[in-house]
């Protein structure tokens, strides 16, 4: 049974990396896609469960699908799947509920009419990445090269949704990048759910810093951005390959979530906010230009006035570019639920909010430092004005004005001005 296909997708990189390889694998099985408002014979529901507002949303497009389409079936996966499949599969109209191992094996379950729930235990988990030969419909393509994670945050359920870290073999990552540079990829992005852990489970054990040298050496890449990296697994030699590199975008990503030592205690978060401040001077020190992006959580519990006053004067000292914000959301499963000195929502999304605004200011400071730069560009295609717009090494968005389809091309674009919309300049 074929037909038309729509898909959504919630959450991190991996997911829509994933999304991605669905799409391929039913493609080839031929179905054709269409947009999700467009009443598909078939819904896919690839979800997220860090919070409960993702699962929220998750409910809300299963139930959206059927009253677009109400002889869809409607299929749902992800990390909320893996989680609660049960609550996912009661609600009507709900065909089959996936675990995330189970991804892999949707051809063959439509093929044979499968229904009600098909998770298995995440945490013997043995594979780590779906294949996948092109990246639909986007300029930049991802490439997973782990899945899983052993640190078990104390707010976080991902552990239990995603099983234990499992790296992709070296060669199996270098042929899916030599596949994607021969499809015309301008800009490659590692992603996993702990990419600083990759290949320490691998046999011989391998590393994050010796991949990405063999994919500078042994692949036609042209550009390669490192997804999120834990504070602590930033080591001197990864960043001088950074530092070194010519193909490595001048952009890192460090979780901090908070800048008090007593709350990253609790979260079982394992280093310092002196630690932190110092690794990204040492970043700033070797690429004075570079993207610096942070991850907060606030009104996480104990965080008092002054443990929220450290984190903010912290990264009011940091040369950051990038700032994203969650209030602490109460996960059931994780030990963070449990403990005592719960912050109000309404606190929480306070400060949520004063550092958001912070984060607003440090980016277009970032942003402003560019004017007058010339900066290479992959173009995404056009914003709501109809100007092209494109993403730089230092992950900035800038808009330029040109006629012809740029989508999936890079060019050269001086930056000109800072408007209310973001970055603007002319192709040279």
């Amino acid at each position: 049974m074929t037909g038309t296909f729509a898909i959504a997708t919630l959450g991190c990189k991996t997911n829509q990396f994933e999304s991605a390889a669905l799409i391929e694998q039913l493609r080839a099985a031929g179905y054709r896609q269409v947009n999700y408002g467009a009443g598909a014979d078939l819904v896919i529901v690839n979800t997220c469960t860090v919070t409960a507002t993702t699962d929220a949303q998750s409910r809300n497009l299963i139930r959206r699908a059927r009253r677009i389409n109400p002889a869809c079936r409607v299929v749902v996966t992800g990390c909320y799947a893996q989680i609660d499949p049960q609550s996912l599969a009661a609600i009507p109209g709900v065909s089959l509920v996936l675990g995330n191992e189970e991804k892999q094996q949707l051809i063959g379950l439509l093929a044979e009419d499968r229904r009600g729930v098909a998770v298995s235990d995440i945490r013997q988990a043995k594979g780590a990445a779906m294949s996948l030969s092109t990246f639909s419909g986007r300029s930049r393509a991802f490439v997973q090269i782990q899945n899983g994670c052993d640190a078990f945050c104390s707010y976080c359920i991902i552990p239990y949704a995603r099983g234990p870290s499992r790296s992709v073999a070296a060669e199996q990552v270098l042929g899916q990048i030599r596949d994607l540079c021969a499809a015309g990829y301008p800009e490659l992005v590692l992603t996993g759910i702990h990419i600083g852990a990759y290949g320490l489970d691998l046999n011989p054990a391998d590393s994050l810093l010796a991949l990405v040298r063999r994919i500078e050496g042994e692949t036609a890449v042209r550009r390669l951005r490192l997804g999120s990296l834990e504070p602590q697994e930033l080591s001197p030699e990864l960043l001088e390959a950074v530092v070194a590199s010519k193909v490595v975008c001048p952009h890192l990503h460090l979780p901090l979530q908070s800048g008090d030592d007593e709350v990253l205690q609790r979260m079982n978060r394992h280093y310092t906010a002196d630690f932190f401040r110092r690794q990204v001077a040492a970043i700033h020190a070797g690429l004075p230009g570079a993207a610096i992006g942070l991850d907060v959580i606030t009104g996480f519990p104990g965080e008092t006035d002054e443990a929220f006053r450290r984190t903010l004067t912290l990264i009011e000292e940091l040369p950051v570019s990038h700032l994203h914000v969650f209030p602490f959301s109460r996960r059931p499963g994780t030990p963070a639920a449990r403990m005592g000195g719960q912050v109000p929502g309404p606190l929480a999304r306070e400060r949520a909010a004063e550092l958001r605004a912070l984060g607003e200011a440090k980016l277009q400071a970032f942003s402003r430092s560019v004017i007058g730069d010339t900066l290479e560009l992959v173009v995404e295609g056009r914003n709501r004005v109809g100007w092209q717009q494109g993403l730089s090494r230092q992950y900035l968005t800038v808009s330029f004005e040109a006629g012809e389809k740029l989508a999936g091309r890079t060019v050269q674009v001086q930056v000109t001005e800072w408007t209310e919309q973001g970055l603007r300049g002319r192709r040279v």
